[in-house]
C-alpha cells in the first residue's frame, strides 16, 4: 500500500532528493500510516548531514543537532530531519553518549526500538522494511529490533515503551521481548520519574488501560509504583470509565488510602492540581451516599462542585466493575475479591439525578453561595476564628435546609449560634 505524504514532507524529501541525498518518512508515521491512522507528527531521515540540510532550507532549528536533528520549517509547521546514526555506548541507559553519522539506511533502522517503528518510505523508493515490522504490524506484535536485552539494555525506557505501544495498538509483546523486558524491569530505577509518567499516562488513556496489567506482571511498576497492586479488578474498573487520565489514574489508585495516592503521584512528578484531584478522586472513591437531597448536597459539599461530575462518573466506574466481575463469578466456587466496598449502579444513578436537580435549583453548596458573608459578621462585630467558623456552621445548616439561605433569617439566629458553638467548645 502507497503511503499519503503530506505537501511539506514531500517537499523536504524532494529538495533533499534532488539534491543528492536519500530522505525517507520514518518511524511512528510510517507505521500510523500503514495502520490506517493519521499521524500526529512525520520525522525524516536522511544521509545528508545537518550542515547540509539547513544550507537546503531557509528556516530551520537546531533542535537536537549533536544528534544529528534539525527541525525544517514549513508553512508554520516543523519537521524533524534526522541524519542517518549510529548510536554509541548508552551508558546511563537512556541516552547515548555520542552518535556516528552513517551513509546507510539499515544501519540508522537497526538503532530503533520496535519493528514497527523501524520502517521508512518514499514515493521513489516504497516501503523500507528491513526487520519484519509490516508482518508485526499486521499479527499485531510489539517486538524489538535484533536483541531484545541490546535494545533495552541501551535504553531502559523502551521496556514501558512496549507496553504503551501494546496498550495503545491493542498488540501482544512477543515472547522474547517479554522476557528480556521482565529480565531487564529493574533498569527502569535509571530512568527519570518525568518519562515515566509520560509512558504511564499514555498507557492509561489508552484504549487498553487494562495491559497495564502486564507492567505488573513482568514486575516493571515495583520500580516506580510499589503500592500499587493489578489485579483483574482493577483491570475492569479502568476499562468502565472513560479515557480521562484523571478518572484513570484514580481507579489505578483508588485501593489506596489519599496519602499514599499522593505521595505515588508525587514520586511520578504529577503537577500539582492532578495531584490534589486525583488523590480527592481516590478520597471520596468509596463514600457511602444516601439517595437524598440532604445526603447529596452534604456529598457535592464535601467533594467540590467542580469535581462532582468526575466523581460521579468514579463512581459510576467502579459500580460496573464490580458488577461485571460479579456475572464473571457466578457459577464459580469462590467469590470475587472486592477490595472495597462500592455503592450500586441503581444507587449512582440515583444520586446524580439528584445533582442534576439540586444545580438546577440553584442550592447552595459551598460558602461562595452563602447568603452571608464574611463582612457581614465583621461588620456585627465578630472576629478571628469566629467569622470562619460560624460560616461554616451556617453553611452546614443551609445544606440541610436549603429554604433558610437567607441573610436576615441566618443572621437571626447568630446568637444561638454563637452560644452552641461556645458549649462544644467547652466540652472539648
Amino acid at each position: 500500500m502507497d503511503i499519503l505524504l503530506p505537501k511539506q514532507v514531500k517537499t523536504i524529501i524532494g529538495k533533499l532528493e534532488k539534491s543528492g541525498f536519500e530522505a525517507y518518512a520514518v518511524g511512528g508515521c510510517v507505521r500510523d500510516s500503514l495502520l490506517g491512522r493519521t499521524p500526529s507528527d512525520w520525522d525524516i531521515t536522511t544521509d545528508a548531514k545537518p550542515e547540509q540540510v539547513k544550507a537546503l532550507f531557509r528556516r530551520t532549528v537546531d533542535t537536537g543537532i549533536q544528534h544529528g536533528t534539525v527541525t525544517v520549517l514549513l508553512d508554520g509547521e516543523g519537521y524533524e530531519v534526522t541524519t542517518y546514526r549510529i548510536d554509541g555506548k548508552y551508558a546511563d541507559g537512556r541516552h547515548p553518549e555520542q552518535v556516528t553519522f552513517t551513509p546507510h539506511l539499515e544501519e540508522d533502522l537497526l538503532r530503533r526500538d520496535f519493528t514497527i517503528n523501524a520502517m521508512a518510505y518514499s514515493e521513489r523508493h516504497g516501503l523500507v522494511d528491513l526487520y519484519g515490522g509490516r508482518k508485526d504490524l499486521e499479527d499485531g506484535v510489539i517486538r524489538c529490533v535484533g536483541n531484545a536485552r541490546h535494545r533495552f539494555t541501551e535504553d531502559a525506557l523502551r521496556i514501558l515503551r512496549a507496553v504503551r505501544f501494546g496498550a495503545q495498538l491493542g498488540f501482544v509483546i512477543e515472547e522474547e521481548t517479554a522476557q528480556a523486558a521482565e529480565a531487564l524491569a529493574e533498569n527502569l530505577r535509571l530512568i527519570s520519574a518525568e518519562r515515566i509518567q509520560t509512558e504511564m499516562v499514555k498507557l492509561l488513556v489508552s484504549d487498553h488501560p487494562d495491559h497495564v496489567g502486564i507492567a505488573y506482571e513482568l514486575g516493571m511498576m515495583k520500580y516506580f509504583m510499589p503500592e500499587v497492586t493489578v489485579t483483574e479488578m482493577t483491570k475492569r474498573r479502568l476499562l468502565a470509565v472513560e479515557p480521562d487520565r484523571h478518572l484513570r489514574e484514580a481507579m489505578l489508585l483508588c485501593n489506596l488510602e489519599p496519602d499514599m495516592a499522593t505521595t505515588v503521584l508525587r514520586r511520578l512528578k504529577l503537577d500539582n492540581d492532578t495531584v490534589r484531584t486525583v488523590a480527592k478522586l481516590v478520597a471520596h472513591s468509596r463514600d457511602q451516599v444516601e439517595p437524598s437531597g440532604r445526603s447529596v448536597r452534604h456529598s457535592i459539599y464535601q467533594v467540590g462542585t467542580a469535581l462532582y461530575p468526575m466523581e460521579l462518573k468514579l463512581w459510576k466506574g467502579l459500580a460496573r466493575a464490580g458488577e461485571q466481575a460479579l456475572d464473571v463469578s457466578a457459577g464459580e466456587s469462590a467469590p470475587v475479591n472486592r477490595q472495597a466496598a462500592v455503592m450500586p449502579a441503581a444507587q449512582v444513578e440515583k444520586i446524580e439525578e439528584i445533582y442534576l436537580q439540586t444545580i438546577e435549583n440553584g442550592c447552595c453548596l459551598s460558602l461562595k453561595e452563602l447568603a452571608v458573608k464574611g463582612q457581614d459578621l465583621l461588620d456585627l462585630g465578630i472576629r478571628g476564628k469566629q467569622v470562619g467558623d460560624l460560616l461554616e456552621t451556617m453553611l452546614l445548616h443551609v445544606l440541610d435546609c436549603p429554604e433558610d439561605n437567607v441573610r436576615e433569617k441566618l443572621l437571626e439566629g447568630i446568637p444561638a449560634s454563637l452560644s452552641q458553638k461556645s458549649h462544644v467548645s467547652d466540652q472539648s
